[in-house]
């Protein structure tokens, strides 16, 4: 259990750009960036880390706009992938956030696609909080999402099999239209070449990921020396929003900094 994440992604890894190849990076990227330039980013702002980095699909955009990058990840096969990706642009680490050692002084730190979520405590999210602001420079971003309890009473409820390029994806959720605030939902993933296709088995791997409550979020902000510049949501169009509501959207945007001294 302890090591549920990286157990999940290390099955998912040779599949993982086929299952987000609807997830549009670019303009998801263009967003944040903007939300980070209305909350403080300081202008000549160069340095960036992508914590949960995955197969470097999300810093890509980042170094099409030149940042120089520094990406994590718990998978050792998603970061060998990222480093097919990046070649020696990127420098990149295997990483528990749990255990987030300091890797620079970064301008800005991201933390996307509901990585947090994997996080199944208060105390876990507030030391992997407190890891990512250890690694920001005075005047830096940290911008992480979480996702709201709608998307535990739905996608983690549903059975959805998509086939496309000659293969079957499935993803079947043990969740609850029920699930409650603080929840830990579970769901299983798979892929399959459908006949006469190519590519990976993967057999179902178990995602658990767990519901933050927002008061929960800010308190653990405030723990790990952090204060919250901002809170958005978006639906599935990636619009963002304030108020955030967690019946109404699907992911919440906090954008944090480090707590000024008087």
């Amino acid at each position: 259990m302890d090591r549920h994440a990286e157990v999940a992604y290390e099955a998912i890894a040779p599949v993982y750009d086929d299952f987000t190849a609807h997830h549009n990076y670019e303009a998801r990227i263009a967003m944040l960036l903007e939300l980070a330039a209305e909350n403080g980013l300081r202008k000549g702002a160069s340095r960036a880390l992508d914590v949960g980095c995955g197969t470097g699909k999300s810093f890509t955009p980042l170094l099409d706009r030149g940042w120089d990058v520094t990406g994590c990840d718990i998978s050792p096969s998603m970061v060998a992938l990222a480093r097919e990706k990046s070649g020696d642009r990127v420098p990149l680490e295997i990483v528990d956030m749990r255990e987030m050692p300091v890797l620079g002084s970064f301008d800005i730190a991201f933390c996307i696609d509901d990585a947090v979520n994997y996080l199944h405590s208060a105390e876990e999210l507030t030391g992997a909080l407190r890891g990512i602001a250890a690694n920001l420079a005075p005047d830096g971003l940290l911008i992480f999402d979480s996702n709201t309890i709608s998307i535990y009473r739905g996608f983690f409820a549903e059975h959805v099999e998509v086939e496309a390029g000659g293969v079957r994806m499935i993803w079947d959720g043990h969740g609850s239209v029920e699930a409650r605030p603080g929840d830990i939902s579970e769901a299983s993933f798979s892929f399959e070449p459908l006949e006469g296709g190519v590519g990976p088995t993967v057999p179902p791997e178990v995602h658990r990921q767990r519901h933050h409550p927002e008061p929960e979020v800010r308190a653990s902000i405030d723990a790990a020396g952090l204060e919250l510049a901002a809170l958005y949501g978006h639906r599935f169009d990636g619009i963002p929003h304030r108020p955030m509501s967690e019946d109404d959207h699907t992911k919440a945007i906090y954008v944090a900094r480090l707590k000024r001294t008087t």
